[in-house]
């Protein structure tokens, strides 16, 4: 019972300070990307400790700031490609890019979420179009950067054909996702195509 008190307590501050900190409008010149540090675990508990971030990400919502620490410190920096989505030196969301190995090192997978308080202002659009250029440097042999994303995550969609990916189809009862069988869109953008404006 003091678990469920307690991490209810913690979802409540989180929406709190989430509702306090409801941006009005974003400057998007004030968007870049960074690896992730240790300081930024207050940062991130906001927005990983979030139910409505996390239920479109494969990993379970933060349930503390230990567990923040502990996230950052043994999954993002280490991490060949993720990085910190920040506003100024806010860190505000994630965009990682998962390279394939072997016969298919030629293409990565890239996932990315950015806080509810900051939901439907071009962040996610202007992170991608900082991002996808940035990792053909990175991965000079990359030809392929792919997206995989919930058939019902229409802004996940609305947000890579914005910046240029093409739609290639819908795989039907594709993978489980959080414990239920999902049909997912599959995106791609290649290492010859050239990043669209947005809007």
């Amino acid at each position: 019972m003091w678990c469920t008190l307690q991490i209810n307590l913690q979802s409540l501050q989180i929406k709190i300070l989430q509702n306090s900190t409801q941006m009005e409008s974003v400057d998007l010149s004030t968007i870049s990307l960074r690896p992730f540090k240790i300081s930024d675990v207050d940062d991130f508990f906001l927005w990983a400790g979030d139910d409505e971030v996390t239920r479109n990400l494969r990993w379970k919502t933060c349930g503390s700031k230990e567990e923040a620490l502990t996230f950052i410190r043994d999954v993002c920096i280490p991490h060949p490609w993720r990085r910190s989505v920040c506003h100024g030196d806010c860190s505000i969301g994630f965009v990682s890019v998962y390279p394939w190995s072997g016969d298919e090192r030629h293409k990565a997978d890239i996932g990315y979420a950015i806080g509810s308080s900051y939901w439907g202002q071009g962040i996610a659009t202007k992170v991608l179009q900082i991002a996808v250029p940035q990792v053909f440097k990175d991965f000079p042999n990359l030809q392929r950067l792919q997206a995989f994303v919930d058939v019902d995550n229409k802004p996940s969609q609305r947000v890579l054909e914005k910046v240029g990916f093409i739609r290639e189809g819908v795989l039907r009862k594709y993978t489980y996702f959080k414990g239920v069988l999902k049909d997912f869109v599959v995106y791609s953008f290649l290492s010859t195509e050239k990043i669209l404006p947005g809007d």
